[in-house]
């Protein structure tokens, strides 16, 4: 294939963040969306927590719920929603399991996801349907849909009368689009329609506050906020709180939601308690900055594979810090054969990126953060050149 210069350019990396990172240099991080890397001084703050604990276990753990409580207003705040409506967990996957567990449901209803969606979380709405004798409708979103009107009608025409769940991505992880806008959800809900959002990806990501139309929204820190792992959050609607009943029983279930849901023994609470330094590195750096910088990286990263590799784009939602393009036909269409794909990325040219099957051949997701730099994606772009040439 020959190799021609980008379309877009990428942009000047942000002044402060050489350093921010401890992450290896031989290696080329492109999938910051699946695991995040924390930056250093949210570390260091992580670490100063993790010996206080150990010099004094027992003062540390009867200070815990006030701390805990401090972490998730600071944190309620940055999302633009109220404490008390606000949970930490661990990840999203927590989330959807106390959601899925506080839904009403009854056997006839229907439950409507996405083929886009992540594949824990429908998996945690399969089985929960099939529990309670529900029916789950996937929604079939064709990869080259636009955005915006074209995924809203195509959610809402397979809305009946018996639809009483939907479980939607806020930004979607394989293939880096939108789905659960306002508006979506606006109708959803007129409609008599629970929504539940997975919003694994919109923390840090996006500006928005957290939507009110959503009676259940979840999101992880860890990935676009700074926050160590693992760190995520819940939002339920305000009706919703006194329904709440947590997965596991522990000492502050008698103080209802949000605390019920957090508590549990002995787990390792110092990602919470320092998630909080991110949000303010973020804003030390400037959001809108590190926004803009990230959207721009990951358009510039997609062009040059597009282009060096032949490869198709998909639709894009603004403002979003990953891209996803089309493999080729026969390529990464089991999930085998896309770990396969990924693990030569790794062996042959210290790649670490994410492709996913889907029919037809499968997808391939980069993305942008504040420390990459525009020569690994060239590097990327000539390993799979050479892997699918």
């Amino acid at each position: 294939m020959t190799e021609t210069a980008p379309t877009v350019e990428a942009p000047e990396p942000l002044a402060g963040t050489e350093r921010l990172f401890t992450l290896d240099p031989a290696v080329v991080h492109l999938n910051h969306g699946s695991f995040g890397a924390v930056p250093v001084p949210v570390q260091q703050l992580q670490r100063r927590l993790y010996e206080e604990q150990e010099a004094d276990p027992d003062g540390f753990f009867a200070d815990l719920p006030g701390r805990v409580a401090a972490a998730r207003a600071r944190l309620a705040d940055a999302l633009g929603t109220r404490p008390e409506l606000l949970a930490l967990v661990p990840n999203v996957t927590d989330a959807i399991a106390v959601a899925l567990a506080n839904v009403p449901l009854a056997a006839g209803d229907q439950v409507l996801v996405t083929d886009h969606g992540y594949g824990t979380v429908t998996e945690a709405v399969r089985r929960r349907a099939e529990e309670l004798g529900a029916e789950l409708r996937t929604v079939r979103l064709p990869l080259d849909l636009p955005d915006g009107d074209a995924v809203r009608e195509a959610v809402l025409a397979e809305v009946t009368d018996r639809t009483a769940l939907a479980v939607l991505d806020g930004i979607t992880s394989p293939t880096a689009r939108r789905i659960a806008t306002s508006d979506l959800l606006r109708e959803l809900r007129g409609r008599g329609v629970t929504t539940v959002v997975d919003a694994a990806h919109e923390p840090g990501m996006l500006a928005g506050p957290v939507p009110e139309e959503a009676d259940f929204w979840f999101g992880n820190l860890h990935k676009w906020a700074f926050a160590p792992r693992a760190t995520g959050v819940l939002v339920v609607r305000p009706e919703w709180t006194g329904k709440i009943r947590p997965l596991i029983l522990s000492w502050e279930d008698h103080q209802g939601y949000p605390a019920a849901v957090e508590w549990r023994g002995t787990l390792d609470y110092t990602p919470w308690l320092a998630a909080p330094a991110g949000i303010d590195l973020l804003d030390g750096l400037g959001p809108g900055l590190v926004r803009d910088h990230n959207e721009r990286l990951a358009g510039y990263g997609a062009a040059v594979v597009a282009e060096r590799v032949g490869l198709a784009a998909l639709p894009s939602s603004a403002g979003l810090s990953m891209r996803a393009l089309r493999l080729p036909p026969g390529v990464a269409e089991t999930l085998p054969q896309a770990q396969e794909l990924m693990a030569q990325m790794w062996r042959r040219y210290a790649v670490r990126t994410v492709a996913r099957p889907w029919e037809g051949g499968g997808v391939l997701r980069l993305c942008g953060q504040l420390y990459n730099r525009a020569p690994e994606y060239r590097v990327l772009a000539d390993g799979l050149a050479e892997l699918l040439g």
